[in-house]
C-alpha cells in the first residue's frame, strides 16, 4: 500500500515540508561505492557446491624446494609428508603461478592445490599491451574502467592478479597447515587478487589474499560459491565482495584491515522481495567468520536474503551495516537480511583521522595498512553496532551487541532518488518491518555488564518496527514493542518521514569524501563537539528567534500578568535545557523532553495571559503548547502511533506564523487600557473608567 493511499488526508502543507526535506538532500553529492557492469541476477537454479577431498588434478608451488620444505617442518607429520608428495608431483607437472593452473582447467569439476609459499604472480603484474590499453568503457568515480565481461576475457589482468572467467564447479584450496601457509598478494598493484565472474559451483579453501587497491576475493554473477577458511587484508575497500549471486556460503573465515568492510555479499539474490518474514531460503550464508578492524565489519548494500548467524564483528567503526544508499546495485530496497547469534562488540575504532592527516591520500602501499592504517571509503557513525540505513524486512535475533560507544543498534531511512529512482511513490519505500527481538544488550556472554552509549537510535521512519523491551537508552525514549511472533507488533509507529533534526544531522553527516580529505563540519561522527555540532547549531538558532520574539512579546504585552511573567521565565529555563540537551554525545532524550515540556507550558502559560486581549493569538499559542507537549510525549513517553508525521514537524510548521503573529502583535503600539489585565470588581463595583473601556480588537 503506499503513502499516498494509506494516509489520502495528508495536509498539502505537511507533504510541502516533506518536499522541502528531500530537495536537501538531493543537494547532497551522489553516493557512490562499488561500481560494476550491469548484471543479472541468477536464476536460481543453481546450489551450494559441496567440498572434494579428492585428489587434486592440478599443482601450483614455487621451485625453492629449501624454502618450501622449511614452511613445512612445524606441520603435523601427516600433513608434511602430503606436502613433500605433491611438491614431488608438482616439481615435473606443476605450475608456478595460480593464473596458470586456472588457464589449464578444460573441464567442470576439477580441484587446484596451491602448495605452501607466496604467489605474488608476476605475470600478471606486467603493464597491458596493445588493445588492453585503450579500452573503451566509462570510468568509476573512483577512476577505473566499468569494464563488460567481454573486456575481462580480452584483458584479464588490466584489474585482475587472477581471473577466473566462466570455469565452472572450480575447487581452489590451499594444502598447508593454515590459511597464512599460502598467500597470494597483488602488492597494491591490481585492482582485484582473485576475480571469479561468471563461474558457478566455485569452491576457495584455507589461502590468504590480500593487498589489493580494491578487494581480495570477489565473486560476481555466481550461482553457487563457499568461502571456507579463507583470510583475506590490507584492502582499499573490501576483503570478500561477492556480487549479484545466489547459492553462497561463507564459513570460518577471517579479514582485517580493509576501508569498507571485511565481509561484502552485495546484491544478493534478491529471491525473498514481497514476502513477509517467513521465507523459504536464504541466498547467502555467513557463518562462522570474524571480521575486525575495518571500517566496518560486514556490509550489506542491497543485502537481500542473507543469514547471517554465529559470527564476530568487533574493533571495527562499526559491527555491520545494511543500506540502500548506493546506485547501481540490482535489488534496492535492502530486504530480508537475518542477524541471529552473532557476537556484535567494541565497535568503537575512528579511522577518520588517517584522512584528515593525509596519510590515506598517500599511495596505498606507503598507507601503513599493514601497521594498523585503515581508510574509510564512505560515512558512517564510528562506535555503533548494526547499521540499517534504509533495509525492510530485516531480523536481528539473539545477538550479543555490547561494548559501543554510541548505539547498539541504528535505523534510519534512505529516500529512493539517493539510489537513483526518482518516483514520489518510492522515496519512502525504505526502513519498514525491521525487527530488533530476543538480544543481549549491553552484556557479554559471560553476563557481565558491557554497555552500549545507548542500545538504539532511530531516525523515528517508517512502519512495522519494532524492538524488544527494555533497551537500556534509545532514542526516541520509548519503541514500539515487538509482539510475541514475527509480525506481531504493538503500539507499532507509521512514520512518513523521521525527526527533523535527525534528518539534518544526516544530511550533513553524508558530506564526506575520503579523495578529497573532505570530513563533514558540524557532525559529531567526525569530531564535531558542542557548538560545532548542526544539532547545537540548529537549537541555538531556534533558541535565538524564540527568545528574542518571546521576550519582547513579554515585555510589550504580558509584563503586568503573573501569569505571563511566569511562564515566559518557564520557556527561558526550556530554552536553555534545549541547548544543553543538543550539545550531549547521544543527543538523550530526558533533558530534550523536559526542555520540551518547559516549552509547553511557557506557551500554554502565555497564551492564557493573551485571551483577554489577542484572543486568536491566543489560540495560536495554544495550539502550539499543545503540539510541544505532545511532543515531549512523543519522544519521551510512548510514538504517538499511526501519524504520518511526528508532532515535532507539525509544532515546526505551526511556530512559523506564531512567530510572526508574536512578532506583529508585540511591535504594535501598547493599548494602556487593553493590554492591561481587567482589575477585580471591589465591594462597589468596577471603577468607572474601567466600566466604560471598550477592549482593544484583536488586530494582530
Amino acid at each position: 500500500m503506499s503513502w499516498t493511499r494509506r494516509f489520502p488526508a495528508v495536509p498539502a502543507a505537511l507533504l510541502a515540508a516533506l518536499l522541502a526535506l528531500l530537495s536537501l538532500f538531493a543537494a547532497a553529492p551522489a553516493a557512490r561505492a562499488h561500481e560494476e557492469r550491469p548484471v543479472t541476477l541468477p536464476d536460481g537454479s543453481g546450489s551450494v557446491p559441496q567440498y572434494r577431498p579428492a585428489e587434486p588434478d592440478l599443482l601450483v608451488c614455487k621451485t625453492d624446494r629449501p624454502a618450501f620444505e622449511r614452511r613445512i617442518s612445524g606441520f603435523p607429520e601427516e600433513l608434511k609428508q602430503r606436502n613433500l608428495a605433491l611438491y614431488e608431483r608438482c616439481e615435473k607437472s606443476g605450475y608456478r603461478h595460480l593464473q596458470e593452473a586456472v588457464d589449464a582447467v578444460d573441464r567442470p569439476g576439477m580441484n587446484i592445490a596451491i602448495l605452501p609459499g607466496l604467489y605474488e604472480e608476476e605475470p600478471s603484474l606486467a603493464k597491458p599491451t596493445g588493445e588492453c590499453t585503450t579500452l573503451k568503457a566509462p570510468n568509476s568515480s573512483l577512476g577505473y574502467q566499468i569494464l563488460t565481461y567481454e573486456q575481462q576475457r580480452q584483458c584479464r589482468h588490466n584489474q585482475n592478479l587472477v581471473a577466473i572467467l566462466g570455469k565452472t564447479d572450480l575447487q581452489i584450496e590451499g594444502t598447508g597447515a593454515n590459511r597464512l601457509d599460502v598467500v597470494i598478494d597483488a602488492k597494491y598493484q591490481k585492482l582485484n587478487a582473485i576475480r571469479a565472474d561468471e563461474s558457478d559451483g566455485i569452491y576457495f579453501r584455507n589461502f590468504t589474499a590480500q593487498r589489493t587497491t580494491f578487494n581480495s576475493l570477489y565473486v560476481l554473477a555466481g550461482d553457487g560459491f563457499v568461502i571456507d577458511d579463507v583470510l583475506t587484508r590490507w584492502n582499499d575497500e573490501y576483503g570478500f565482495l561477492t556480487f549479484a549471486s545466489d547459492h553462497g556460503l561463507y564459513k570460518n573465515c577471517e579479514s582485517y584491515g580493509n576501508g569498507d568492510s571485511g565481509i561484502y555479499p552485495g546484491s544478493a539474490s534478491n529471491i525473498n522481495d514481497g514476502r513477509g518474514y517467513e521465507v523459504p531460503r536464504y541466498s547467502i550464508e555467513i557463518t562462522g567468520c570474524h571480521s575486525h578492524h575495518n571500517m566496518v565489519g560486514y556490509s550489506g548494500t542491497a543485502g537481500d536474503s542473507v543469514w547471517v548467524h554465529d559470527n564476530e564483528f568487533d574493533q571495527n567503526m562499526g559491527g555491520a551495516s545494511m543500506d540502500s544508499a548506493f546506485p547501481g546495485h540490482p535489488g534496492l530496497p535492502q530486504n530480508h537480511a537475518k542477524f541471529e547469534r552473532n557476537l556484535i562488540h567494541d565497535n568503537n575504532a575512528d579511522y577518520y583521522g588517517y584522512v584528515a592527516d593525509g596519510t590515506c591520500a598517500k599511495p596505498p602501499i606507503d598507507r601503513g595498512y599493514e601497521q594498523g592504517v585503515v581508510c574509510p571509503q564512505i560515512s558512517m557513525p564510528p562506535g555503533t553496532g548494526i547499521i540499517t540505513a534504509g533495509g525492510n524486512w530485516n531480523l536481528y535475533e539473539n545477538n550479543w551487541v555490547y561494548g559501543h560507544r554510541r548505539a547498539g543498534f541504528f535505523l534510519s531511512a534512505v529516500p529512493a532518488f539517493i539510489r537513483g529512482e526518482e518516483q514520489w511513490s518510492k522515496q519512502t519505500d525504505t526502513s519498514h518491518h525491521n525487527r530488533y527481538a530476543a538480544n543481549v544488550l549491553g552484556k557479554d556472554k559471560t553476563g557481565a555488564s558491557r554497555p552500549n552509549g545507548m542500545d538504539v537510535w532511530w531516525d523515528g521512519q517508517g512502519r512495522g518496527n519494532c524492538w524488544q523491551s527494555g533497551p537500556d537508552g534509545s532514542s526516541p525514549g520509548t519503541l514500539p514493542q515487538c509482539g510475541g511472533h514475527q509480525g506481531d507488533v504493538s503500539g507499532g509507529s507509521s512514520r512518513l518521514v523521521g525527526e527533523p533534526v535527525k534528518l539534518a544531522q544526516l544530511l550533513v553527516c553524508a558530506d564526506y569524501s575520503v579523495q578529497a580529505r573532505k570530513l563533514p563540519a558540524g557532525c559529531d561522527w567526525y569530531g564535531a563537539r558542542g557548538l560545532e555540532r548542526v544539532e547545537t547549531q540548529i537549537a541555538v538558532a531556534v533558541a535565538a528567534v524564540l527568545l528574542l520574539v518571546g521576550g519582547v512579546l513579554w515585555w510589550r504585552r504580558l509584563r503586568g500578568s503573573r501569569l505571563g511573567t511566569a511562564a515566559s521565565l518557564l520557556g527561558l529555563a526550556g530554552l536553555v535545557l534545549d541547548v544543553a540537551g543538543s550539545t550531549m554525545p547521544l543527543g538523550g532524550t530526558f533533558v530534550p523532553a523536559l526542555a520540551l515540556l518547559l516549552m509547553g507550558l511557557w506557551w500554554t502559560g502565555t497564551g492564557i495571559a493573551l485571551r483577554p486581549t489577542r484572543p486568536w493569538l491566543a489560540r495560536l499559542t495554544l495550539l502550539l503548547a499543545a503540539l510541544t507537549l505532545l511532543d515531549a510525549i512523543d519522544k519521551a513517553v510512548v510514538m504517538i502511533p499511526w501519524t504520518p508525521l511526528g508532532p515535532s514537524w507539525i509544532r515546526a510548521l505551526v511556530a512559523v506564523p506564531w512567530v510572526l503573529w508574536a512578532t506583529i502583535a508585540a511591535s504594535r503600539p501598547a493599548d494602556p487600557a487593553g493590554d492591561r489585565p481587567p482589575a477585580p470588581a471591589g465591594p462597589a463595583g468596577p471603577r468607572r473608567a474601567e466600566a466604560t473601556t471598550t477592549p482593544t480588537p484583536d488586530a494582530a
